[in-house]
């Protein structure tokens, strides 16, 4: 992977580099935010009116011909998902630390792949069996504890799954509407973030939330860096659409270690060694699971 990085430019790794640096920032953003007054609920409602906005300005989403008939249930439950593994997502980052919950949620990946083997009959190789069996042995070695099993230790383990099961779920959604929809995907990804919007909000409504400006000044932050990630991570795609493998291996793979390096030497977070075993099989597991050297020119 090193190798295929060190053959391209640096305006063709541009996209892919601030992809992982907008993903990292996110979860740095969250991390602050306990420190910083913003509230995770109201940060991340008020990140979707500026993600759908600046997906009207970017994505140009086609309205005209879309259809929901078939897949409005599953939008209702993006619209309710968003926000929520959002927030199990902030309280994963505050309690279990960046490390593990980007190796989590980068990890939700498999998830997806045991649906499409199970239910959607997707032939799976020799290679891509060892990937999926790696990744699950690398999040059980993520949620290891050495310290004595306590109540907090317990509330840490519950927002990884949270976290790895809440992304695996989303994605998985995103690929039924695609499956149903077609590929209009920025239409899909639009109408998602307006719907979570609504829901999230009329919840702060309804439990009448007095809103303040470090959490609406944070929301805004979150909302313009959860875009750029999205929006660099599609443009990558676009731009190397010969080598999909590189891109996808090179954003997780890149969210993972810059994670692990801004956690430890950053916010000083404490890894045993089964957590270290932990990052290295999700990172094997990645590259096992999407890395096609001999397809790549």
């Amino acid at each position: 992977l090193i190798y295929l990085f060190l053959r391209l430019k640096f305006t063709d790794l541009i996209y892919i580099i601030i992809s992982i640096l907008a993903s990292v920032s996110v979860s740095v953003l969250l991390k602050i935010a306990r420190n910083q007054n913003i509230d995770i609920a109201q940060a991340v409602a008020f990140n979707y009116p500026v993600a759908v906005l600046l997906s009207l300005i970017f994505l140009k989403p086609n309205f005209t011909d879309f259809q929901i008939d078939k897949s409005w249930w599953i939008f209702v439950s993006l619209g309710i998902l968003l926000p929520t593994v959002f927030i199990v997502m902030g309280k994963s980052v505050q309690n279990a630390g960046i490390v593990k919950s980007d190796a989590a949620q980068r990890l939700s990946l498999i998830l997806t792949l045991m649906v499409a083997y199970f239910f959607w009959n997707e032939s799976f190789s020799t290679q891509k069996i060892m990937g999926v069996g790696l990744a699950l042995v690398a999040l059980f070695f993520l949620l290891i504890k050495k310290e004595k099993s306590n109540k907090k230790n317990s509330q840490i383990w519950l927002w990884l799954l949270g976290v790895w099961a809440g992304y695996g779920i989303i994605d998985l959604m995103f690929k039924i509407i695609s499956k149903i929809s077609g590929n209009a995907f920025s239409t899909t990804l639009t109408l998602s973030f307006l719907l979570a919007a609504i829901l999230i909000f009329l919840y702060l409504f309804f439990n009448k939330t007095k809103f303040n400006r470090s959490s609406i000044s944070g929301g805004i932050l979150l909302g313009i860096l959860n875009f750029t990630n999205i929006y660099t991570y599609i443009k990558a795609h676009q731009f190397l659409g010969e080598s999909p493998s590189l891109v996808f291996t090179g954003i997780n793979i890149g969210v993972i270690a810059l994670g692990t390096v801004v956690g430890i030497f950053i916010f000083k977070e404490k890894l045993n060694r089964f957590n270290y075993v932990g990052i290295g099989l999700a990172l094997l597991a990645i590259v096992l699971l999407f890395v096609e050297i001999t397809n790549y020119s």
